[in-house]
């Protein structure tokens, strides 16, 4: 998956003035901005916060179609894949991306995801409609953040980070006011969100519930509980799987690895079990989601 700074390599996007560390960047968006983006979700491994700041916008998001207007957040986490159908020509945003590993670092997040469903861990569905001193103030600090990136002074990339805990802290207390009679406990918390940290680290190697309730210090049967309780239903099975079809499928058109090189890469036993597993969730064998012909039908279908 790409890491932010590859993200915004690859899209060729402007880059802040002085050494930039690829941790937060902040933007406006518009119509054409937003369907670029087609390109590489799925791929991208960091969370993205956008506010409609006029228009509209409808998207695929976790088979859900969803649309978002004026004045709804809309949070992306890392390895969604996510479809933009339509917009309006008037559709604006601003937007504000960053690194998963950093993110996850922070302590910011763990104090986010203590207000329940938190959609920074992709708890719930991923739009909040914000009230006009709730968009005020989260808006203001995305300006602020492209303001810092635009100076070029010392220590931007400092101030960024800042303006992102702070941008969290905001978002924290907004959803916590907003549904504070469905908190969940303090240890349910920590054991979702010390597993959302574990995963990007070992999915490639480790596609079993033992090894990550084992690093939790728990049991196979209460990380189950623990998961579908907070997720609404997915299971640690549903999560480790989502990574590995979004590492395979960026393999599959980012790289020249065999089908069988990949399936070693990503500890399949077998190559036909990898290719298994690939229709399964694709709808489609790796061989022929990797033909360009083949995806070129498909889309015209």
């Amino acid at each position: 998956m790409y890491s932010l700074k590859e993200y915004w390599q690859l899209r060729d996007l402007p880059l802040p003035k002085g050494e930039w560390d690829g941790n937060v960047i902040c933007l406006e968006t518009n119509v054409e901005w937003t369907f670029g983006a087609n390109e590489t979700h799925g791929f991208l491994s960091c969370y993205t916060f956008t506010i409609v700041t006029s228009g509209w916008v409808t998207i695929i998001y976790h088979n859900s179609e969803i649309t978002l207007n004026e004045g709804d957040l809309y949070t992306y986490s890392p390895g969604m894949e996510v479809t933009v159908l339509s917009a309006s020509e008037d559709y604006r945003g601003i937007c504000l991306l960053a690194d998963e590993r950093f993110t996850l670092s922070l302590s910011m997040v763990r104090n986010a995801v203590r207000t329940a469903y938190f959609t920074v861990v992709e708890l719930t569905s991923p739009v909040l409609s914000l009230k006009p001193d709730d968009l005020c103030r989260l808006r203001e600090l995305m300006l602020m953040a492209i303001r810092y990136q635009q100076s070029g002074i010392t220590h931007s990339n400092e101030s960024l980070q800042m303006l992102y805990s702070l941008f969290l802290l905001d978002l924290s207390a907004i959803q916590e006011h907003s549904i504070r009679e469905h908190r969940l406990p303090k240890r349910v918390e920590e054991i979702f969100l010390g597993f959302l940290s574990l995963l990007p680290q070992h999915f490639i190697e480790h596609h079993d519930i033992g090894f990550y309730a084992s690093r939790l210090c728990i049991t196979t049967t209460y990380l189950s509980r623990i998961v579908r309780q907070v997720s609404g239903g997915r299971t640690v099975i549903d999560y480790i799987n989502q990574f590995l079809l979004m590492e395979a499928t960026f393999l599959l058109r980012q790289t020249s690895m065999s089908i069988s090189q990949i399936a070693e890469q990503l500890h399949f036993a077998e190559t036909t079990t990898f290719a298994r597993f690939f229709q399964r969730m694709k709808g489609m064998n790796p061989k022929e989601f990797r033909s360009p012909l083949s995806r070129h039908q498909r889309r015209n279908k």
